[in-house]
């Protein structure tokens, strides 16, 4: 944990999906204070016409990416790195902003483990966010 995980329509480019997952860990692991090495990111292609919310009353495409995080950021923060990670969507992939939704699922640190790491993950204080 963290771990980002952004469905898309369509097929791209593995190399702009690698960009991708490495400018979100790093923007990442700095606004949320936590080591990079803890953020697994996914590129899921669901496929062409695979993602779809309903606008103006019809169904469009489109992408969205969800956060398992640690519990307790503040609102503020976590808007700033859904704001901070839809720009490199759209920056490595093209995808329309506004065809782009964010959702947060928040964890304690004994939810998440890493064996590498030594284990679950180290408790943070409010400071922090």
């Amino acid at each position: 944990m963290p771990y980002l995980q952004l469905d898309v329509n369509g097929h791209h480019a593995a190399e702009n999906k690698q960009r991708l997952a490495k400018r979100m860990a790093e923007n990442y692991a700095a606004m949320m204070n936590v080591d990079i090495r803890r953020i697994s990111v996914a590129i899921r292609e669901c496929g062409d016409g695979a993602v779809w919310r309903t606008v103006d009353g019809e169904p469009v495409p489109v992408s969205v990416l969800m956060l398992d995080i640690r519990r307790g950021r503040s609102p503020a923060l976590r808007m700033d790195v859904g704001k901070r990670l839809i720009a490199d969507c759209v920056e490595c992939l093209g995808l329309r902003e506004d065809r782009l939704n964010v959702e947060f699922t928040q964890h304690s640190g004994d939810e998440m483990y890493h064996p590498t790491l030594g284990g679950y993950s180290p408790e943070w204080t409010a400071d922090e966010s």
